[in-house]
């Protein structure tokens, strides 16, 4: 097969690094990719988010497999215009996307299919926000509607900080149209677990649930992030809660999708805060976590891609995942000032490898320059993940190899794998 990787980031050079493992694959492309993608796949000059150039691209060069990475062209589209085109797509529809694409319809799916979740209500004016938010003693989570690159969610324990976050979101519009209205949820506390399921509309197979790490500082300080890391499986999550977690809110999310015409095939991200009431969905997301796709991937055994293909086409009933045994963990390192205002340009060393067995840097906001050096060109610029006999084994092992990398003003947490 030919296959056409959609992305960037991290979790597409993870999903690369394994989908150019499988026999089944004989010419691996990547839009626009990375550096560390372009050692696995051909590179495309087009931006993730250009839906109909990618679409035609894939039928102008024979594409018969497409995995859409993050969640901008699903939400634009890209896979109803691959399917129009004959081509399957691992991802969902627009339609179903807007599982993301929309918390204010994320919040009706889970009404109407009885998911638990946070109390909630949803403002485009700051009075009536900030009014929900006093009744609550200002313990609150503002939640741009749309979509922000995981960076519209505050976290608010008092008014002033609601209020701050409201004018910021409503009035700034720092997420432009984003931000057009906010849901604002009840503050739940209990530990976060990222359960992540590949669906084909009907049938869903779940992977090792993760756990990941928002904060930029080292026990949980600082600013929300894109995720400052991650590890799987999460001790947090035994058998009987991931099975609970399928029964109450997988499944659940799946058919009412599915009722309302709007079937899901791709893979299906719910965030769930564990409480002592039970699990109750944060988000959802309409694809694979960033960055719990590349500890995820370190897990799973043999070959992907018929995995991918069952989804998008339809079926998943012969599909069985072969999960490896040991934990993983992967740690972010990050540029100078991020989530703020970053510096790039910076030269990346200890690239070259080889690494250890069982570990692998995903390369993600990097670029390579025409002497051919990779340098900074984003945020989180490189995932290091690690096998290990245990979460302090692979935690361990995961940070061995960040010592090795080196680039100006690297920053980093040292507690991946401790919460």
């Amino acid at each position: 097969m030919r296959v056409l990787i959609v992305g960037a980031g991290g979790r597409e050079h993870a999903l690369a690094w394994k989908i150019s493992q499988s026999p089944l694959v004989t010419a691996l492309f990547a839009a626009p990719g990375n550096p560390g993608i372009a050692r696995l796949a051909k590179l495309v000059p087009l931006k993730s988010d250009d839906a109909a150039g990618l679409a035609r691209w894939a039928r102008e060069n024979s594409i018969d497999f497409v995995v859409v990475g993050p969640e901008a062209p699903l939400v634009a589209g890209l896979v109803d215009l691959l399917g129009e085109a004959g081509i399957p797509a691992f991802g969902p529809s627009a339609a179903a996307a807007e599982i993301e694409g929309s918390k204010a319809f994320a919040k009706d799916v889970m009404r109407s299919a009885g998911i638990p979740t946070a109390d909630y209500g949803t403002f485009a004016e700051v009075a009536p926000a900030l009014a929900w938010a006093r009744e609550r003693g200002g313990r609150a989570v503002v939640k741009a509607d749309g979509l922000a690159a995981g960076k519209g969610v505050v976290v608010c324990t008092a008014l002033a900080e609601v209020e701050e976050a409201l004018k910021a979101i409503l009035v700034e519009r720092v997420h432009g149209a984003a931000g057009a209205t906010v849901v604002m949820e009840e503050l739940l506390e209990g530990p976060e677990a990222s359960c992540i399921a590949l669906s084909d509309g009907e049938r869903v197979r779940m992977l090792p649930p993760a756990q990941d790490h928002k904060r930029i500082f080292d026990d949980d300080r600082g600013p929300n992030t894109g995720g400052m890391g991650a590890f799987c499986p999460t001790p947090k999550v035994g058998a009987a809660l991931l099975g609970e977690i399928e029964r109450t809110v997988i499944l659940p999310v799946i058919r009412e999708l599915a009722r309302r015409g709007r079937p899901f095939r791709g893979a299906l991200y719910a965030g769930v805060m564990l409480t002592s009431a039970g699990p109750k969905v944060l988000e959802f997301n309409a694809r694979l976590g960033d960055p719990e796709t590349q500890p995820i991937l370190m897990t799973v055994k043999g070959d992907l891609v018929p995995a991918l293909l069952a989804a998008a086409k339809g079926d998943l009933s012969g599909v069985k995942l072969e999960l490896d045994t040991r934990a993983a963990v992967g740690v972010v390192l990050a540029a100078e000032g991020y989530p703020g205002k970053i510096t790039t340009g910076d030269a990346i060393e200890g690239l070259e490898g080889p690494f250890p067995e069982g570990t692998m840097v995903f390369q993600a906001g990097t670029a390579s320059g025409p002497d051919g050096r990779v340098s900074t060109a984003g945020g989180r610029v490189l995932t290091v993940a690690a096998l290990g006999d245990g979460l302090d084994d692979a935690a361990r092992r995961a940070y061995e190899l960040a010592a090795r990398v080196r680039f100006r003003g690297m920053q980093l947490r040292k507690d991946i794998g401790k919460k």
